[in-house]
């Protein structure tokens, strides 16, 4: 574990933070919240473990008992100081392999979108109020194909 902590830029902290262009505003013992200081939005930042976990799919420990907690409270602060409508979330494992939530403070208007799906994108009002958005490249798969990997998720999860 210390080789790999040794060659992860997250693990370093704060001296890495100049190499990543960041400022830490934020920390406790078990994470740390640095904003970018070359984001397309005001207030998008990082929230990491200072524990070396790789992906979410890692996440035990104390972290994984605080993370909901330490998520509201930070994001509560960012919404406000940023007079977003909303704080996106956002976990992906692909880049760096340390664990840390992207937390983009939206306003109608700015350089966010819904997207989460690559292609051109068609949007869709459903009768219930709510807008789909759906990838003419990538369009969505059968209902059966879900309802299938639902069902085994189900009963993973109420299995263990």
């Amino acid at each position: 574990m210390a080789d790999i902590q040794a060659h992860c830029i997250l693990c370093r902290g704060e001296s890495a933070d100049y190499e990543l262009n960041v400022i830490e505003v934020w920390h406790d013992d078990l994470w740390r919240m640095t904003m970018s200081l070359e984001a397309e939005v005001p207030g998008f930042c990082y929230l990491e473990p200072k524990r070396h976990i790789p992906h979410i799919t890692d996440l035990d420990g104390e972290e994984a008992q605080t993370l909901g907690a330490v998520l509201a409270k930070v994001t509560s602060v960012l919404k406000a100081e940023t007079i977003a409508e909303l704080v996106y979330v956002f976990a992906y494992g692909g880049g760096i392999p340390h664990l840390h939530l992207h937390l983009a403070p939206h306003r109608k208007g700015d350089a966010l979108n819904e997207q989460l799906i690559r292609g051109e994108i068609v949007s869709e009002q459903l009768p219930n109020g709510t807008t789909r958005f759906i990838s003419t490249e990538f369009p969505p798969l059968p209902e059966e194909v879900q309802r299938d990997v639902a069902r085994r998720v189900q009963q993973r999860l109420s299995s263990s």
